[in-house]
């Protein structure tokens, strides 16, 4: 048990070091290919509820299996409005032009 907490504290501290030192125009594409890692959570959670013969264990499954889904789907969210904020005022959608203008109007 102590050994899985050093490796853990270990790891955390490694991957906050590697994340600060990665420059701010990296962020965006390294957040997608973290979420797109992160798919692999799901299907493990599928593997491991479909394997296991106690309801117990099929509960827990399925709740990792929903925590995963919440965890890919809102960093694809995060990324897509990362990613709008790098479009030209023209690229946006016409309904974004339209509310900043009424905004201005008002």
């Amino acid at each position: 048990m102590l050994d899985n907490l050093i490796i853990f504290v270990l790891a955390a501290f490694v991957g906050f070091e590697v994340i600060s030192k990665v420059p701010q125009t990296l962020h965006t594409p390294l957040m997608s290919g973290s979420n797109a890692i992160s798919g692999i959570t799901i299907v493990g959670a599928l593997v491991v509820a479909g394997m296991v013969g106690g309801t117990w264990s099929k509960w827990l499954g399925f709740v990792a299996l929903i925590a995963a889904t919440v965890n890919v789907v809102g960093g694809f969210l995060v990324t897509d409005r990362m990613l709008q904020m790098f479009k030209a005022r023209e690229q946006r959608a016409p309904a974004q032009a339209e509310k900043a203008e009424a905004a201005t109007v008002s």
